[in-house]
């Protein structure tokens, strides 16, 4: 379940001399990276590696701006933008989403850091929380917002 595109092989345009050569290696096994090949927290949390928790809030606040003004904002934490999250290559990131009973939406987290599916992030409603993990394997810096395969409106609360 990665958003990482590969690369298709035509049989019919290889060369029969690298065709042979990899029958005589035993065949090729594609394996899935352990970064995408395990998402249960409980398992990752079980390999050893360093776990960072994050703990979001998503809510509505009224932020002031320029002028005088306020705007209504969908938030992380209650600010914008949210909490800077930061990991060592490699840890297991878990990341907590609660969505407090009196917020007025529901909200959602994809974090393109984990380079997962878009199905693993659905909406998350009032009340509820929900928690995901995935190995850091990508290093860089990464944008995080709000998601949701089941939210109404997910576009607007990125914006």
């Amino acid at each position: 379940n990665t958003q990482i595109s590969g690369q298709g092989l035509d049989i019919n345009k290889m060369d029969v001399d690298v065709l042979e050569q990899i029958h005589q290696m035993g065949s090729l096994q594609l394996v899935m990276p352990q970064a995408f090949a395990e998402t249960d927290c409980g398992a990752l949390a079980d390999t050893g590696r360093t776990v960072v928790e994050f703990n979001l809030t998503g809510e509505s606040v009224e932020l002031p701006i320029m002028g005088g003004k306020t705007y209504n904002a969908m938030t992380f934490n209650g600010q914008v933008p949210g909490p800077t999250l930061r990991v060592t290559q490699g840890d297991v990131v878990q990341m907590t989403l609660v969505i407090p009973a009196d917020e007025v939406t529901g909200h959602g987290n994809d974090m393109h850091a984990s380079q997962m599916s878009a199905t693993y992030f659905d909406s998350v409603n009032p009340g509820e929380t929900s928690q995901y993990c995935y190995i850091a394997e990508s290093a860089g810096v990464f944008k995080y917002h709000c998601s949701g395969v089941h939210l109404a409106g997910m576009d607007q609360h990125v914006l």
